[in-house]
């Protein structure tokens, strides 16, 4: 399980996050790629918090695929599109994670590349070695 790291000496989380996250020796890292709020049939969601919901599905069928899941999340980088959509994102991301939490960032951008997507999420995630 990762350690998370939230020294007294500085301003703590704003939300359900840690500072930082120290990975245990012999831990297998995935990264993912940022995920978009889209169905595996093109449809977009026109909610910044329907997209995330889909964004942190993704994640998890990503995870799965190497055997972990969003238990095993140690950093999560997340953009939105605009200050309207950070309650709405921080929310699904909140219920879906507990603690030890993530570390987290959460950044205002100007857009993505297509314009019905407000919200990305990227994640690195560490857990068991496979056994080979």
């Amino acid at each position: 399980m990762h350690i998370p790291l939230s020294p007294t000496t500085i301003h703590p989380p704003f939300s359900a996050y840690s500072n930082g996250v120290e990975v245990p020796p012999g831990q297998k890292l995935v990264f993912c790629s940022g995920q978009l709020g889209i169905e595996q049939d093109g449809t977009v969601p026109a909610s910044a918090a329907e997209q995330a919901e889909l964004c942190f599905d993704n994640i998890a069928a990503i995870l799965a695929e190497s055997g972990l899941g969003l238990e095993h999340v140690v950093r999560i980088n997340a953009f939105v599109s605009g200050r309207e959509h950070l309650r709405p994102y921080m929310d699904v991301r909140n219920k879906r994670f507990r603690p030890p939490f993530p570390a987290s960032t959460l950044v205002i951008v100007s857009g993505f590349a297509r314009p019905e997507f407000v919200v990305e999420v990227e994640v690195v995630a560490a857990g068991p070695a496979s056994e080979a």
